[in-house]
């Protein structure tokens, strides 16, 4: 458990949509064709962020596979015509919670980044207050107990836990793979009245993504619907 998760999100110019219709198509295989080599899971933000139209997450074993996913797309097209307004850099570990809540399928023994099989995902970077890093281990122990035990409750929604101490701003980014985001309201609403919210800092921006192939979120840009079931 010691992959690089990085996730950034994209917002292209307006200009872009005025360009020639061929040159278009083109930029958008030219940046497809940049990520092909790298383990990438790409999610439209269409309808649901006004600040950003995309949003990659990318998994890597090291910091460098990263950065060099990020230089060839500096090459391209397409992101001379965008900008970043968010990225997030974060390690895969185990949680110091753990012992006594894995189960089968869970965090600690998935593999590293989405599997692919839900619509939706939900993404946040999130800081703690330092007051909860003074508490004694057992009682911090004790408090993720029962947030663990209310997670259990929802047990299609799927987690991924990134650590950022040290390598960015934020904590942690958290990750919410989910076939309905009305179920992620539900468990965040339950999470609401646990022991452990009031030791939350921040929990924004959010993103709420819709996965597809990274082409058909190109072409959404272009207004072309997606070429997915509806859920």
């Amino acid at each position: 458990m010691n992959e690089l998760f990085r996730y950034v999100t994209i917002a292209v110019s307006s200009e872009w949509r005025r360009c020639d219709p061929r040159q278009r198509e083109a930029d958008k295989a030219e940046f497809v064709s940049a990520v092909s080599d790298a383990r990438v899971n790409a999610y439209s933000l269409v309808g649901m962020r006004a600040d950003a139209d995309l949003l990659l997450w990318a998994v890597g074993d090291d910091l460098e596979s990263l950065r060099a996913l990020e230089v060839r797309l500096a090459g391209t097209r397409l992101w001379a015509w965008s900008t970043r307004p968010h990225a997030y850099l974060a390690a895969r570990r185990r949680s110091p919670y753990l012992d006594g809540h894995a189960h089968a399928g869970g965090e600690h023994d998935a593999p590293a980044g989405p599997r692919g099989d839900k619509p939706y995902v939900v993404v946040y970077p999130m800081t703690k207050k330092r007051s909860w890093y003074v508490l004694p281990h057992e009682e911090r122990a004790r408090i993720m107990a029962a947030h663990f035990a209310v997670g259990h409750r929802y047990p299609t929604i799927r987690i991924h836990t990134g650590y950022s101490f040290g390598i960015d701003d934020q904590e942690f980014v958290v990750a919410f793979e989910c076939d309905d985001v009305r179920d992620f309201l539900a468990l965040v609403a339950d999470l609401r009245e646990t022991e452990s919210s009031s030791y939350t800092e921040r929990e924004t921006p959010i993103f709420v993504g819709r996965a597809m192939p990274l082409a058909e979120a190109l072409d959404e840009l272009d207004g072309v619907a997606a070429r997915i079931p509806a859920t």
